[in-house]
């Protein structure tokens, strides 16, 4: 049986080793944070060294993130109720709670009139498509970009930023909203008044430690120059689809991408139908547009780029990691490659037998 690749890392991040090893340490800590006992201050020293390494890794200070179970719930905290404008090319956590009246180049780029009273993502999940954000911005989704491209915080001039742990190799359900000093949070969830009265519940130490473990080991794969390996190899995927496809597109390639990411559009050729078909062959990649009730909806993010309607759902996104072999992407090429053949084959035969 053929060895199964995974080119979703977008959707998730594999779970990394130093994650893991720090959860598993991180089960053996029995107090809760919130008691005074030897337990409770050991947890909590645990639990605020975490936050140190999670900001270090933002360039941020401590005190300013405050820890969720991911980037919905950090969007909900900073955006409800404040009415905020944003670009069709948002998250749907973020998109739940703003106008999406910002307009959007063909580019992917977007233009903010308003940066107070607008939020912006940093990178986009489905084109990688990075954007430049305004000083004084009010919110930014730095979701997909945490771990993938340097920056800090502190550096960027926003006012607030969402992030989730299990999009660069931590586990699922935990996240964080950072704040800029001085920013007044509202408690959504009441309770005990964790999280300096921000958000209430005992905080899940287990998922913080895995985050925290991965946020430094992203950061270290940075230093370290991956990015740069990553891109060479999403590129070399580019460029084989490209000479061997006449009737492909890559959305955003003009724009500053992330290194991992890749939008591949097929006129005609329905991205939930190649997805099947990668699975089939052994390939997880994710589909440009999104399922709801089984009802198939054009990609929000194409369309508000300027692609037609009838083709937004004709794109599939390959993004990789780290540990994606150079291989396992040729491979993958060719099985695109060997699909795309016979799906053009099969318009081809449509088409004459339609002139007869």
């Amino acid at each position: 049986m053929t060895q199964r690749v995974y080119l979703d890392w977008n959707a998730t991040a594999p779970l990394r080793p130093e994650a893991r090893a720090a959860m598993i340490e991180a089960a053996e800590i029995t107090g809760n944070p919130s008691s005074v006992h030897a337990e409770g201050r050991a947890a909590k020293s645990a639990l605020e060294r975490a936050r140190e390494d999670v900001a270090s890794a933002l360039g941020a200070e401590g005190a300013d993130v405050i820890f969720t179970s991911g980037t919905t719930e950090a969007a909900a905290l900073i955006l409800e109720g404040r009415n905020l404008l944003s670009a069709p090319v948002e998250h749907a956590a973020v998109l739940s709670w703003c106008r999406p009246e910002l307009r959007v180049e063909r580019s992917g780029k977007v233009i903010v009139d308003d940066p107070a009273a607008s939020t912006l993502q940093l990178a986009n999940p489905e084109t990688g498509v990075i954007q430049s954000l305004p000083e004084g911005l009010a919110v930014s989704d730095l979701t997909q970009a945490f771990g993938k491209i340097p920056f800090a915080f502190n550096w960027l001039g926003i006012e607030a930023g969402l992030v989730s742990a299990h999009k660069l190799g931590g586990p699922r359900g935990i996240g964080a909203l950072i704040v800029k000093r001085g920013t007044e949070i509202e408690a959504r969830l009441k309770g005990g008044g964790q999280e300096q009265g921000r958000r209430a519940g005992t905080e899940n130490l287990i998922g913080i430690l895995g985050f925290a473990a991965a946020a430094k080991a992203a950061q270290n794969d940075l230093d370290q120059g991956v990015g740069e390996k990553v891109s060479e190899i999403r590129d070399s995927l580019l460029r084989t689809l490209e000479s061997g496809a006449e009737m492909v597109t890559f959305p955003g390639r003009e724009s500053h991408r992330l290194p991992n990411t890749l939008s591949i559009l097929t006129p005609g050729w329905r991205g939930e139908t190649q997805v099947m078909q990668m699975d089939l062959a052994g390939f997880a990649v994710s589909a440009g547009s999104a399922c709801s009730s089984g009802k198939v909806r054009p990609s929000n993010v194409l369309t508000a780029m300027g692609i037609a309607t009838e083709w937004a759902g004709d794109a599939i996104r390959v993004s990789i990691g780290p540990t994606t072999d150079h291989r396992d992407i040729m491979r993958f090429a060719d099985a695109w490659l060997a699909a795309y053949e016979r799906w053009r084959q099969r318009n081809e035969s449509r088409a004459t037998a339609g002139r007869v």
